[in-house]
């Protein structure tokens, strides 16, 4: 497939109840500007994205007050109760045959080098992938009562990040089988899992990280500084 041009979901529809917020995350301050528009920043400016999709709750009364929403690179649907019904409205806007890749908001922090890696995987070797980090710390499995039952292999074992990057279609109808068999989609990756369809790893820098807890702000902060008038 002769693809140069690539569109990009942004589901943007959560209420980050975890950053202990009156609004959404994605809508957090760093440095003056709201986590939503650094992603959509450094996203829109990678020469291979063309458009990107953000898929908004029904309520939501910020996005379009934001300089970067009248951008004519961006697009914006309704999305659902949960994550994947979000993802899922935003991909039915992309055709079957392309490929389509999905990010969240709350990573403002990715690097062109790896959207470029991740898409340069997947157009050479024809099969989807997403970004991950090796896990480096000693892993604890353990019960409700937080009691460790045993430490887990570390090899092989992966931090998921995103973007995830898979054939649009292929995504589409991997999502509607999890959905119609009550399988739980916790990302793209594990739809395409459920699916039974090959799926990859393209190892990505461990500064892409998503913004998940009070604390993340600062370190966030820091990386976008420290990635500050430099080639991400």
């Amino acid at each position: 497939m002769n693809q140069t041009a690539f569109t990009l979901v942004v589901p943007c529809a959560g209420s980050g109840k975890r950053m202990q917020s009156d609004i959404a995350k994605q809508y957090l301050t760093i440095n003056n500007k709201r986590i939503i528009e650094h992603t959509l920043t450094r996203l829109l400016s990678h020469p291979q994205i063309e458009k990107v999709i953000v898929v908004l709750s029904a309520d939501d009364d910020i996005f379009h007050s934001l300089d970067i929403a009248a951008d004519q690179r961006v697009f914006t649907v309704i999305g659902g109760a949960e994550r994947s019904d979000s993802v899922f409205a935003g991909i039915n806007q992309v055709a079957d045959n392309d490929w389509v890749l999905v990010h969240d908001a709350a990573r403002p922090c990715v690097s062109h080098a790896d959207i470029s890696n991740l898409i340069g995987h997947c157009t050479s070797t024809g099969v989807g992938a997403i970004l991950a980090t090796p896990v480096k710390d000693t892993m604890k499995r353990s019960n409700d009562n937080l009691e460790i039952l045993h430490t887990t292999e570390r090899n092989n074992l992966w931090h998921a990040q995103t973007p995830q990057m898979y054939l649009c279609g292929q995504l589409k109808s991997a999502m509607q089988q999890a959905s119609e068999q009550g399988v739980a989609i916790t990302d793209e990756s594990s739809a395409i899992e459920s699916a039974g369809i090959e799926s990859h790893i393209v190892s990505g820098r461990e500064d892409n990280i998503k913004i998940t807890r009070p604390g993340d702000l600062n370190l966030a902060a820091f990386i976008l500084s420290e990635q500050e008038g430099t080639c991400v």
